[in-house]
């Protein structure tokens, strides 16, 4: 049977279980806030029907290929497209067929549950994938997508999604944020402002994307003050298709603090491409810093994703480009590294700055106490890597006595995959329950408390801090 035990992820002592049930039970059915992932616009904005199960469930979803290919089968096998824009296998039943094959690979792991949720809950399938059943459940899930019911804003209002946030980069036309806009449809999707292609010296194109920028915006990005107003004039854009964030996914968490004059100079030699790498982390460190400042104005949340060497595999970046499952966990420092940011806006109550990381050292030694003073700092959910049962419990007993509840902003899913977002939601709000019913079991947390704080990791914390 399918991984869908009503009490998993519960605790196993009797009591303790029971009222985990209990609070999880008074917000199994609240709505679905996703303030940030990287689901695409245009499914909303067209409307049409998820073309088959291999491009709804394995094509988008790095959780899932990644792990294929840890096990030798090739991105091409698995129908990734490359940078040309080539695909060398074409026939989506042949890729579903390797991923059922290779379906054991994901025991134990949360992509397991995420994806036995989806085929239980949005399916209505009741046996594990295996190679000897992959052409049925493959025909199943097909002929469910090709009734109007598995559209992807029926299943938006299905799924009880209340908002979900895109992200795009700064050079977008938000062309499908525009025509979703213009359908009248009432699902709230939202967009968020990404601007690593204009910010790091190190992406590919730098100097053309800050001439693109220019010419998308009318400012003079030949300059330093043009290049911020560009900026400006792109976030406002944003913010007219509903973005309330900014999105930085920087190799590091250093910020600077630079003059206008010091400033100048590094932008001036990040645009013509003679930056060290120690300068091109430096103008990066500044643009942070640029941001905080412009989101005083705006009133943008800024997030902050650091801490992953990208693309670790040269190979697979060269062949088929970002986002391939090559990013791994690095090292992080934030109590040095965030310092000249928070000089400037950590003790501004206008501003939010939510920190991410891939480095769970650093919860309990240095993000969990920063985030515990400064009024503008705030710990994001555990991502990525650590966006599991045992990643949100580790998360919570790591951060929770020094930062408490309320300087954490609940939880985003952080997807590409649109099935897993019910699915993801329902981990996080079980191991939040779980978590809670210790507490309270243990004598450190009234019983009535805990209700009241489940709703607000469920839904209230991610409303306010992203200003929803």
């Amino acid at each position: 049977m399918l991984l869908t035990d009503p009490d998993r992820l519960f605790p196993t002592e009797p009591d303790a279980r029971a009222l985990a049930r209990d609070i999880y039970l008074s917000i199994a059915d609240m709505p679905i806030l996703s303030p940030h992932g990287h689901c695409d616009p245009r499914w909303f904005a067209e409307n049409a029907r998820f073309p088959n199960p291999a491009e709804l469930f394995v094509i988008p979803d790095h959780y899932v290929f990644r792990m294929l290919v840890s096990q030798g089968v090739s991105l091409d096998a698995l129908g990734i497209p490359r940078v040309d824009g080539t695909t060398s296998e074409t026939d989506p039943r042949d890729i579903w067929r390797r991923f059922a094959a290779h379906y054991h690979l994901f025991r134990g792991t949360p992509s397991a549950l995420w994806l036995e949720h989806s085929f239980a809950h949005v399916f209505g399938m009741d046996a594990p994938l295996t190679a000897e059943n992959a052409d049925d459940c493959y025909d199943h899930i097909d002929t469910r997508l090709a009734e109007e019911a598995f559209r992807p804003r029926a299943l938006f209002d299905r799924f009880g999604i209340e908002v979900l946030a895109t992200t795009e980069g700064a050079l977008d036309d938000l062309a499908w944020h525009r025509k979703i806009r213009a359908s009248g449809w009432p699902g709230r999707v939202i967009t968020t402002y990404r601007p690593d292609a204009v910010i790091d010296p190190e992406f590919e194109g730098f100097t053309s994307n800050l001439d693109r920028l220019g010419e998308m915006t009318g400012e003079d990005t030949t300059t330093w003050l043009g290049y911020l107003n560009a900026h400006r004039v792109r976030r406002a854009h944003f913010r007219e298709f509903g973005a309330t964030a900014t999105d930085h996914g920087h190799p590091t968490a250093r910020t600077e603090n630079l003059t206008q004059t010091d400033a100048e100079a590094l932008f001036l030699k990040a645009r013509a491409g003679t930056c060290t790498p120690n300068e091109a982390e430096a103008f990066r460190g500044q643009m942070l810093t640029e941001m905080a400042r412009m989101s005083l104005d705006d009133g943008m949340v800024m997030q902050i994703h650091p801490g992953s060497w990208r693309n670790h595999a040269a190979s697979v970046f060269a062949g088929y480009g970002r986002d391939k499952g090559f990013d791994i966990p690095t090292r992080t420092d934030y109590v040095a590294a965030l310092k000249p940011l928070l000089d400037v806006v950590g003790m501004d109550p206008r501003a939010t700055i939510i920190v991410f990381t891939l480095d769970e050292t650093t919860y309990g030694r240095e993000l969990a106490p920063l985030a515990g003073a400064y009024p503008a700092l705030r710990l994001g959910p555990p991502w990525w890597f650590f966006d599991s049962p045992d990643g949100i419990r580790r998360f919570r007993e790591v951060t929770t006595e020094t930062c408490g509840f309320y300087n954490t902003v609940g939880f985003n899913d952080d997807t590409r995959a649109f099935c897993s977002i019910p699915a993801r939601h329902d981990v996080s709000r079980r191991a939040d329950c779980a978590y809670l019913a210790g507490l309270v079991r243990s004598g450190r947390l009234r019983q009535e408390d805990a209700f009241e704080l489940a709703r607000d990791l469920t839904y209230g914390l991610a409303k306010s801090a992203y200003r929803l």
